[in-house]
């Protein structure tokens, strides 16, 4: 099969088309034909500074994926040949979605929204599952309340504007002027300029503050949370604030990792099958250009999700 894979971890040209064998469904695995690949942020690092957890001796980059199940392995009940899904399988080893196939649980996958494309159905998991699994299952998010989303016109930013809308709370977010009516229209509530205005300064009383950017915004992010808020964040744990500040405060922080979850999958489905949820996708390239989808990406000026095209 046709896959993509980095010739050693490094510059984005690295990425070169190879073929390989086709996987093989193990026990409760199902063979996904993929038709289309998401682009996180986590590829690009990941290719541009060495793998972390088990990977192939052929490395294949890429954990979103949709596709149409090719076969079902021993005691697969969930689906059967011809079944559309979609999912983030196997992370944070290598899932392999770069790919033509991919063969991975059954239930790391979930049925695709039928009114979505694959290509949009593949920019959702991983980013959709951050943002979810950030604001709902970590900070227990609530009606009424205040949440903060830095970097909002991002992959996982601007789903999670939704959610959080979806939940019925009060959205700010944090994005460049040019970026501010796309926001608007998914339904932000209030926007920052973090490029000329200082948040700290124009926010404050927050309860959840999800921070997609890292380093100093997470110790700045206390600042603007109200006793008993929860800063989640999602890029390292670098950007945690001093426990003790923090404690003073009463508030709560912690760094989240996303997990693959069919029960979150299903959530999100049903959110995008009642309106209430869609993906931006920026840029659909063909697989055989993923080194010019990494490039784009480490650019930072994406509004919404890079995606891969690998089968019509």
């Amino acid at each position: 099969m046709r896959a993509v894979s980095p010739r050693a971890w490094g510059a984005p040209e690295n990425l070169v088309p190879v073929e390989v064998d086709r996987p093989e469904p193990g026990l409760t695995e199902i063979l996904v034909r993929v038709h289309a690949a998401g682009v996180n942020p986590v590829d690009w690092k990941t290719r541009a500074e060495g793998a972390f957890g088990t990977w192939g001796d052929t490395p294949i980059l890429g954990y979103d994926v949709s596709g149409v199940v090719e076969e079902v392995g021993p005691g697969v009940t969930l689906y059967a040949p011809g079944d559309e899904v979609f999912g983030m399988p196997r992370f944070p080893e290598q899932a392999g979605g770069y790919a033509e196939y991919v063969a991975a649980p059954a239930r790391r996958f979930a049925p695709k929204p039928a009114g979505i494309s694959h290509v949009e159905a593949a920019a959702l998991p991983l980013a959709a599952l951050t943002a979810w699994q950030g604001l709902v299952e970590t900070a227990g998010l609530r009606a009424g309340q205040r949440v903060l989303i830095h970097a909002a016109a991002g992959g996982v930013g601007h789903l999670a504007v939704q959610i959080a809308k979806a939940h019925g709370a009060y959205v700010i977010g944090t994005a460049r002027t040019e970026k501010h009516d796309f926001l608007r229209a998914l339904g932000a509530d209030e926007l920052v300029d973090y490029a000329r205005v200082d948040f700290t300064e124009a926010i404050d009383d927050v309860d959840i503050v999800l921070d997609g950017v890292g380093g100093a915004y997470g110790t700045r992010s206390v600042e603007v949370l109200r006793p008993g808020g929860h800063l989640v964040t999602l890029p390292d744990p670098g950007g945690l604030p001093d426990p003790a500040r923090a404690r003073e405060r009463g508030i709560h922080t912690g760094w989240t990792v996303v997990e693959p979850d069919r029960a979150g999958l299903l959530e999100i489905a049903h959110l995008v099958d009642e309106g209430k949820l869609r993906v931006e996708v920026d840029t659909v390239l063909p697989l055989e250009e993923a080194a010019k989808a990494h490039a784009y990406g480490e650019r930072g000026r994406t509004r919404g999700k890079i995606v891969l095209r690998v089968a019509d």
